[in-house]
Parts: C-alpha cells; structure tokens; sequence
C-alpha cells in the first residue's frame, strides 16, 4: 500500500502488555477457551457466545492485576501498530465523507490494540476470538499478533491483506451507525431458537461488512491512490482465507453450510471485490440479494 507521512489516528488504545484481572465467566480466561472452542465445535460466532454470558456488560477500561504495570519503551510490532493506525485514519477520512454525502455524521470508532486477552462491553475476549467489533462501546479490538497467523498460518501475507481486516471491522461499525445491526438483531430475535436462520441473518451482515471494506478501498484509492500492484490480490487471499468452509475444512476437516457465520471464502471474495469494484453503499445490499 503506499502510504507517505499520513496521519495516524487518535483513536487507538494501545493495552498491549497491560494484564487485566476479571472475575466471574467461568474463571476468566479458561472460561473464555472454552467457549471458543465450544463455539467452533458448534458452529457458532465464538464472540456472539461471548456476548451471551457477558450479558453485555462489562464494558470500560481494564483493571490492571495488582503488583504489575505496563511495560515502556518500544515493543514488538509497533511498526503494525503504526500501520494499523494510518489506515484506521484512512477509514476515518473516507467514511466521514461518504456520510457528509448521505446527510449523516459519522461517528469515529475506537480501536483497541490488546495481546492476548481484554474486556470489552461484548465480554472478556481471547485472541483465540480473533479481530471483532463490539457494538456495545463502538471498539474495534485486536491482537496484532492476528496479522503473523493471518501470514503464516492462513497464507495471506501482506500489508492490504491486513488493512482488509481493519476495515471490515470498521464495516461493522458503520452498520451500527445505519441502524443495521439493530434490525438484524430484531431479525434474530423474531427467528427464536431457529439457529440456521440466525446464521444466515450473520452470514449477510459479515458479507456487507466485506462489501464495505471494499468501498472504503475503491474509494480512498480514488482520493488518495493508495494501492500499489499486488495489493488487490492480498486482500482477495486474505478474504478468501477467512471463509467458514475453508476455516471449518481445516479445523474439523468437514464443512457445515447450515452453520457458517461468515460466509463462505468464495462468498467473501465476492462481496469484497464488489464493493472494492463498484465504490458505493448502496451496491451492498446483502439483504435484497437473491444470491450470495
């Protein structure tokens, strides 16, 4: 990606190395092991699970374990914490002026910077969680060490693969701000204990978050040129790498359509490059799809 001397944003919370003590879900962090790996199991968003026994609260900053401290000076991967913080700026730039065009104000998010676990307003999270964003408390949340498996493991390297991943994340807050997320919500809760349902209902709020981190993809390149040759390729491998079936095939080495939450890597590619193509909102309506 080609960034110069572009500004970082303000809205980083860097908790990286700041341990937290928190009572109650089942003894903290075990707690939280097992229900991602109950959710896997199940084929449920292992942070929805967490949202559950939250009970949505628990939200604030985190409560330091007495006798330690943050620790000073630099750190490792502060370059990527540089380079997440430019592109948050980016997103920010963009989605301001795509709102000021539909007569809205957007509202900033906060990204949180964390490693290895963290309470959020969703619940106390793992980073066996992944990248997530809580509507609670309008927090991105992230564990930059993501970025090494997303690499390494999931073979996505590059630095639009990982700006993909912030700017889907910040695709969830922009659908908090239009009030979709609310209605998917009520959507959910009119579909009762209809479990395929409610993961079809994730499944396209997922895709257009995609479809949003390709418009503010198309539309920052537009005012600010900011794709080099090979990125595009980056982020649809990194899209690609995500997808349920491909997650599920090499977690369980089988796949459940029924129980996908996020799409399929197939899926993912396709919102993604349409939005990344096409440059506007309005070309995201993952709900109005006939097919995904």
């Amino acid at each position: 990606m080609r960034f110069g001397d572009e500004r970082e944003s303000e809205n980083i919370e860097d908790r990286r190395g700041f341990p937290i003590s928190r009572g109650g879900l089942a003894g903290g962090g075990i707690g939280a092991i097992v229900i991602v790996v109950v959710g896997l199991l199940l084929g449920v968003d292992p942070s929805t699970l967490l949202q559950l026994v939250a009970g949505g609260g628990g939200g604030g900053n985190p409560a330091p374990v007495s006798g330690t401290s943050r620790p000073t000076g630099p750190r490792p991967d502060d370059d990527l914490k540089h380079f997440v913080s430019v592109v948050l700026a980016d997103t920010e730039d963009t989605w301001q002026a795509a709102f000021q065009r539909m007569g809205r104000r957007y509202e900033d998010p906060h990204l949180v910077l964390f490693s290895g676990a963290t309470d959020s307003a969703c619940g106390y999270a793992q980073a066996a969680v992944g990248p997530f964003y809580c509507p609670g408390d309008h927090k991105v949340y992230l564990d930059l060490a993501f970025f090494h498996d997303l690499s390494d493991k999931f073979g996505a390297p590059g630095d639009f693969a990982q700006a993909y991943v912030v700017a889907h994340e910040v695709g969830h807050h922009v659908q908090t701000l239009l009030g979709i997320t609310s209605k998917v919500d009520a959507m959910r809760q009119q579909a009762g204990g209809d479990r395929a349902q409610a993961n079809a209902l994730s499944v396209r709020l997922e895709l257009q978050a995609d479809c949003f981190a390709g418009v503010w993809a198309n539309q920052a390149n537009r005012s600010r040129q900011i794709l080099e040759t090979g990125d595009v390729d980056e982020g649809l491998r990194a899209a690609s790498a995500v997808g349920d079936d491909r997650l599920q095939m090499r977690g369980r080495g089988y796949v459940v359509p029924e129980s996908f939450t996020h799409g399929s890597s197939a899926q993912r590619v396709r919102w993604f490059k349409r939005g990344l193509t096409g440059g506007e909102i309005g070309q995201c309506d993952t709900f109005n799809a006939n097919e995904l």
